[in-house]
């Protein structure tokens, strides 16, 4: 429920006796200097400066959780990081769910210090990193017409507190040692001991007791509490609280849950580390932490495959810890199979369609090198033909109802008792789930028509020409040039007007595409195909078998043949396809 009061020397008082605690899925302090300031002079000029969200944490569950305090004197090398504050049992907490960057400003400004690097000195140097502490120079008049900061909020080294030519800078935390209810002698005192004179005085009078006021007296401080019980619950009201910064994903929360939760490795940089690793693959995958941490789930065995905070226990991510040399094999590994199906970002749209494999290969253990033995061949084979097969589904394999599917699959793989990739059983239990990759007529005719620019036409060519090796440096080919489509130049080739659009249509089509090696592709440029075959394949023997491994027939030596070319290759690649996709 929304509350009203409460002033800022209030919650550093709750702060300092771990009334206010932050809870895991909190980021560490990442506010400048400046923004520090900026907060300070917008409470001295009385206008809002956000509402705060709090968790009230019952008793009984303050031992289920980590907690960590609030960062007081901030060292940008050696201090930056949240303290842990260790395991807490039954005591009433309030944890921040929004509102920690300004909380901990008001903590560094009114109780710490702050640390940064000056430019152009080591990390390495002693003096690299001058502590300083929140200042306000009483003797600068505040100008009412002037917009954004009036107050001069700077942080300066301690030796400058007091006069310093015409700046009288009074150190902001000193405000909590004055009296709450009558200051007014104390500030005198402190005044008064600079010789100034009366004018200067009263403005700094003035300076001092506004600040006073707004940290001491003023209830400026506005919060929701949330008193539910259920973290997710909970989660969800912080990603909403933290949606108008940097966006954070549910996966953010828990991956953050399993950093405090490793107790070797530092969990955020083996993750983040891993999906680097796996993106600079030159296939061009793009992973992120969210497939990194359900492959965790999925390949360890240690909770169903859902991003649900009870997954995220001590417990289990002691396991995923201690299997993380094994995760990080087994996902690597396979980028490395999918990069040799040629695979890229454009064809793999759902990265998830990649966890039955990988936990495939978790459970055999030892690197696989495919080209190594006929078994591993054969596996990679059926691998290929099964996450191929998903891909072209159109419906969508790895949308909805994706966990129970995962989960599913993750009992087939682990029960097999196979020592082959088990596709066929694993189809089985997809079709129970309405995921079947079988193909019925219409979609396969549809497979036939496929455009140029659908996300599938790459896979669909590897699947129909397995022969033609299609790593990342493959091209899909157009046999009759596109640039030989134009309304001109067909016209010029002797093509009827009433053709030229049905040419124009079928020249992006399945029946007009190959893959090639990107350098012969280079190559052939904009010859017609018989006159490429000509000097690519100077004798019959050569040209036959090419024509034939790439369902070419008779090649015709003028585009005006290319209506009756592309029906023929059109039906020789429809019996293929389904010979292919609906076989074991």
């Amino acid at each position: 429920m929304h509350q009203q009061g409460g002033t800022i020397r209030e919650v550093l008082d709750s702060i300092a006796t771990h009334g206010y605690v932050l809870p895991a899925i909190q980021r560490e302090f990442v506010w400048r200097p400046e923004q520090v300031c900026n907060l300070f002079d917008s409470v001295m000029q009385g206008y809002p400066f956000g509402e705060f969200m709090f968790w009230r944490v019952e008793p009984q569950n303050s031992s289920r959780y980590r907690w960590y305090d609030f960062v007081r004197d901030y060292h940008q090398r050696d201090n930056p990081h949240c303290p842990e504050l260790g395991t807490i049992h039954d005591k009433p907490l309030t944890a921040v769910l929004d509102g920690q960057q300004r909380m901990t400003a008001f903590n560094i400004g009114l109780s710490g210090s702050m640390a940064r690097k000056l430019p152009y000195k080591w990390w390495n140097s002693s003096d690299a990193f001058p502590k300083r502490v929140l200042a306000l120079d009483l003797l600068a008049p505040p100008d009412p017409d002037e917009e954004g900061s009036r107050y001069a909020f700077e942080f300066v080294d301690t030796e400058r507190i007091g006069m310093e030519d015409e700046h009288l800078w009074f150190r902001v935390a000193d405000i909590l040692s004055f009296s709450k209810d009558n200051p007014a002698p104390e500030m005198l005192v402190w005044i008064t001991e600079h010789g100034l004179d009366t004018d200067r005085q009263n403005l700094a009078f003035g300076t001092l007791n506004r600040l006073h006021q707004a940290i001491c007296v003023e209830p400026v401080v506005a919060f929701y509490e949330e008193k539910s019980q259920d973290i997710e619950r909970v989660l969800n009201i912080f990603i909403r609280c933290n949606s108008g910064g940097t966006p954070l994903s549910y996966s953010n929360l828990l991956l953050s849950i399993a950093v405090s939760q490793w107790d070797t490795l530092d969990a955020r940089s083996e993750v983040h580390g891993l999906v680097d690793e796996m993106n600079q693959v030159r296939a061009g995958l793009r992973f992120n932490a969210d497939f990194v941490l359900k492959a965790g789930l999925m390949l360890t065995d240690i909770a169903s495959v859902g991003f649900r905070v009870e997954n995220f226990t001590h417990e289990n991510m002691a396991v995923l810890e201690r299997n993380w040399p094994e995760i990080r094999r087994a996902l690597l590994e396979t980028v490395d199979l999918v990069d040799r199906f040629g695979f890229d970002s454009r064809t793999i749209q759902a990265s998830n369609s990649l966890l039955p494999i990988a936990y495939y290969l978790y459970q055999k253990g030892a690197p696989h090198n495919f080209e190594s033995s006929d078994s591993y061949r054969k596996d990679r084979k059926v691998i290929r033909g099964w996450l191929t097969r998903s891909i072209l589904k159109e419906s969508g394999i790895w949308g909805s109802g994706l966990d129970t599917l995962l989960t599913a699959l993750r009992d087939v793989l682990r029960d097999s008792g196979s020592s082959e990739f088990p596709a066929a059983e694993l189809r089985r239990v997809m079709a129970q789930r309405g995921k079947t990759l079988d193909f019925v007529e219409e979609e396969i005719e549809d497979l036939a028509d496929m455009r140029f620019s659908d996300r599938r036409i790459f896979p669909l060519l590897t699947m129909l020409f397995p022969v033609v090796e299609s790593h990342a440096a493959s091209d899909i080919d157009h046999i009759f040039p596109k640039s030989r489509f134009t309304p001109n130049r067909l016209r010029a080739a002797s093509v009827a007007d009433d053709q030229v659009e049905a040419f124009r249509d079928r020249c992006d089509r399945l029946a007009n595409l190959q893959l090639l090696e990107a350098t012969i592709n280079r190559e052939k440029r904009a010859a017609l195909p018989a006159d490429w075959l000509d000097e690519h394949c100077p004798d019959d023997e050569a040209r036959r078998s090419y024509c034939d491994r790439h369902l070419l027939g008779d090649v015709p030596r003028e585009i005006k043949d290319f209506a009756e070319f592309s029906s023929i290759r059109r039906e020789r690649l429809r019996e293929r396809i389904a010979a292919l996709v609906n076989s074991v």
